[in-house]
């Protein structure tokens, strides 16, 4: 029994990494893609974790398979395709090390995830199912996605769901919107940012976007919200809390990290269960949760930046928290 399952997209995200003798900006090569990401966490935590997804049959995607493997990610659920290539994020930083995107993805390995190519017994074989919005924007992978989630609710897993929009990768706001909510009646779990929570609910305000969620179907809502921390909702008790003093380098991965290591702690919980979570216990899991999302901003990229238990337990211990204010 695998304690998470993801669906989606794998790529190479190429990060800005100095400049050479010319002057001319260099990129490094980092293996990306959210739901990647967050098993990636979940594993090295210590949680037993699966992909479903499809790369080219190129050097990147090999390089993507390997890393995988080498952070103990089932990859019996990988497919490889020889038809298109490894789809590339092309990833550049703003002052405040904020992330702006450009994609190589017309057509991309990702997207061409088939429900064929879905395997039935990693699904039924979960006790949590994640997904995202990035392999919902296009098919034949929207329909993949769609039928996988599916699957993992008719066989009681708990879903977690992040809609990670990325304007780039949808033909227009209104249809990411509509495709990213049409979803939610699968969601256990929704993780969303500040930003994302106000584009599928249209509420400003944590107090009633976080509520228009849970009324969609949620049973816990996680609202990320960078050096401010994440902001909590189950219906029953909602809060925030701050993150964690850091130096900030590179945000890359920070809300996937938040997400892995978040999963990793609800691992065998039912539904039922994380709705009833004690304030006490939901605020002692998402200190937890900041802390990986913190130290993963510390380093350049996703994966190769994300801590491991006993570094997540130092940050807590050792790191002050930032003055988080509520919008």
């Amino acid at each position: 029994m695998f304690d998470i399952v993801a669906v989606g997209e794998t790529l190479i995200d190429f990060t800005p990494s100095g400049v050479n003798e010319q002057g001319m900006q260099l990129f490094s090569c980092n293996p990306g893609g959210a739901p990647a990401n967050v098993l990636a966490m979940n594993a090295r935590l210590g949680g037993e974790t699966a992909f479903i997804g499809m790369v080219g049959d190129d050097a990147f995607g090999r390089f993507l398979r390997k890393t995988m493997q080498d952070e103990n990610i089932n990859v019996s659920g990988l497919q490889i395709t020889k038809e298109v290539n490894t789809t590339l994020a092309i990833v550049q930083l703003d002052e405040q090390g904020d992330r702006i995107f450009s994609f190589y993805r017309h057509p991309g390995a990702d997207i061409c995830l088939t429900e064929k190519d879905v395997p039935q017994e990693l699904i039924r074989n979960c006790r949590i199912f994640h997904f995202g919005a990035v392999s919902l924007t296009d098919e034949p992978s929207r329909t993949a996605t769609i039928y996988a989630a599916r699957m993992a609710k008719e066989t009681g897993a708990v879903i977690s769901y992040d809609p990670n929009y990325r304007p780039a990768l949808w033909k227009s706001k209104q249809e990411a919107v509509d495709i990213m909510t049409s979803v939610l009646r699968f969601a256990d779990i929704v993780k969303v940012s500040e930003e994302e929570m106000v584009l599928l609910t249209g509420k400003n305000e944590l107090l009633e976007g976080a509520a228009a969620l849970v009324q969609a179907g949620a049973s816990l809502v996680m609202v990320t919200r960078g050096s401010q921390g994440a902001f909590y909702y189950t219906g029953s008790c909602h809060g925030n809390l701050p993150a964690y003093q850091v130096s900030v380098v590179d945000t890359t991965g920070s809300g996937d990290a938040f997400l892995g290591a978040l999963l990793f702690q609800l691992a065998g919980m039912h539904k039922q269960d994380i709705r009833l979570l004690s304030q006490e216990k939901l605020e002692n899991i998402v200190r937890y949760c900041n802390a990986a999302g913190s130290l993963t901003a510390t380093a350049k990229g996703a994966i190769p930046a994300m801590p491991d238990h006993r570094q997540i337990l130092q940050c807590m211990k050792e790191c002050p928290p930032e003055e988080a204010s509520m919008p």
